[in-house]
């Protein structure tokens, strides 16, 4: 867990590049990794830790969304804070949550 987190704040803050073009690249691709990475962020969390409350998990995903967001604003490094990305990455955030509680039925009460 503190792998991916620290490697997804490295992913998150980096300093931003041209956009180029590549066979795989299309128009909102940026938010479907957002959305993709917190999916992951959200899952892998609740399985380190699944006694945390609903609300505190949400809250902890917004809060680190948010924090991400400024910091790209702040440290003005070519990456822009956008509010669509804090979006894909709650909505990422509820999808993990989503496969916890299916696919861990047992680790939630």
């Amino acid at each position: 867990m503190p792998i991916y987190w620290a490697f997804l704040t490295y992913m998150l803050l980096k300093p931003g590049k041209e956009n180029q073009e590549y066979f795989f690249m299309f128009s909102g691709i940026d938010k479907l990794l957002h959305l993709s990475i917190f999916l992951l962020l959200g899952l892998f969390f609740l399985l380190a830790f699944p006694k945390f409350k609903t609300t505190t998990f949400f809250l902890i995903m917004l809060a680190y969304g948010i924090l991400t967001e400024y910091l790209q604003f702040a440290m003005n490094m070519g990456r822009a804070a956008e509010l669509l990305d804090l979006i894909a990455d709650v909505l990422g955030a509820g999808m993990g949550f989503l496969c916890y509680k299916k696919f861990y039925p047992q680790n939630h009460h």
